[in-house]
């Protein structure tokens, strides 16, 4: 059987694992920062309707620029993220990981290079080898929030051509003011020109507002959301970006031909009619996600503050092991490689109060 080191794989994949979390048939899955409420039954109906009348022409290629899906987006934004912006702003794609391949084709790629102040979201790093960027890992702090002077020495000293804040950053929850990416902007300015990319993937379960305003102004800087999380639409594969419209005509140049179904649109715009609906879930999670920041902390953990809807907690001598010890239990989190550190969204009360017996129980086995 042919192996993959025996085929002509790019020297800068070879050794490289693709990006996944184990799905395992457990009672309380919690690894994956699922939103883990059902959509609501209108909201199905509603799809199913929108979705038949766009079957009625799948004889037909989809909308390629998503006109009207970017419209209904760059409203939601406006209304729930403080800052106006228009169709010309936004572009959508599948799932936020496409809408960051797509701005590392346009502005990295072969002999040039990312930065991401890690640890953070693996797929930033994952993305920039397999678009041929240069990756580099900059500094955090112990406590995982930016070093900003250290961060703004990094980017003079490496000169990267995109820097990426995620804000709250996975997998750590920890959110990005203001201050620190004007600070970071700047210094991209002065050491490139480059352009600053910030994930907003949880932004609507931060405490902080939104750093869309940031993009007022700022041609360089770039703000990328998902509908995986706070719309709990994992399953529909839609990311999308703001910015200046001249970004939003650069990634054109490498978007694939009508690469948004017409289904995928359909059923987003669906979701998007019941924004009001889906928002009151993120709310009830974020209440959800304080009692675990809360409950954990009692227990005696090292919890770091979370504005996500998951939680870092800690710290164990050995990490896999409590993994394990609370699979065992029938809970599955996530073992992100984080040292000492495990990472678990935040489910259900139901599922968060299994989740907390078995930390209960981990803690009295460890102090026995």
């Amino acid at each position: 059987m042919t192996a993959i080191d025996d085929l002509p794989v790019r020297a800068e994949l070879r050794g490289t694992s693709p990006y996944g979390a184990p799905q395992l048939d457990v009672a309380v899955r919690l690894n994956t920062n699922e939103n883990p409420y059902p959509l609501p039954e209108p909201l199905v109906r509603r799809i199913a309707e929108r979705v038949t009348e766009a079957a009625r022409h799948l004889n037909r290629y989809p909308d390629r620029d998503a006109t009207e899906l970017r419209t209904e987006l760059a409203r939601y934004l406006s209304r729930t993220a403080g800052h106006e912006v228009g169709t010309a702003n936004v572009w959508a794609a599948n799932g936020s990981n496409e809408v960051i391949q797509q701005l590392l084709q346009t502005f990295g790629g072969p002999g040039r290079t990312a930065i991401g102040f890690e640890p953070s979201y693996s797929m930033h790093g994952l993305i920039s080898r397999g678009t041929g960027t240069g990756w580099i890992s900059g500094p955090r702090r112990a406590d995982f929030t930016i070093d900003t002077d250290a961060a703004a020495h990094a980017i003079a000293e490496h000169r990267p051509d995109v820097v990426f804040v995620c804000s709250p950053n996975n997998p750590t929850g920890t959110a990005v003011g203001p201050e620190t990416v004007l600070r970071l902007y700047e210094a991209a300015q002065a050491a490139k020109p480059s352009m600053l990319v910030v994930d907003e993937a949880y932004g609507e379960f931060s405490h902080r507002p939104s750093l869309l305003p940031l993009i007022e102004g700022r041609p360089r800087l770039v703000l990328t959301r998902t509908m995986s999380k706070a719309f709990g639409a994992a399953g529909l594969r839609l990311g999308y970006l703001a910015a200046d419209p001249a970004v939003v005509d650069a990634v054109q140049l490498v978007r694939l031909p009508y690469h948004l179904s017409a289904v995928t649109q359909a059923t987003a715009l669906a979701a998007l009619e019941h924004t009001d609906t889906l928002l009151q879930y993120v709310e009830q999670l974020k209440q959800e996600r304080d009692r675990l920041v809360s409950e954990l902390t009692a227990l005696g953990c090292e919890v770091t503050g979370s504005d996500a809807n998951f939680v870092q907690f800690g710290r164990f001598p050995d990490a896999h092991a409590a993994w394990g010890r609370l699979l065992a239990a029938g809970v599955l989190v996530r073992d992100n490689g984080v040292p000492g550190f495990l990472r678990v969204s935040t489910g259900t009360p139901a599922e968060n109060d299994a989740f907390l017996d078995a930390v209960r129980a981990l803690k009295k086995e460890s102090n026995s």
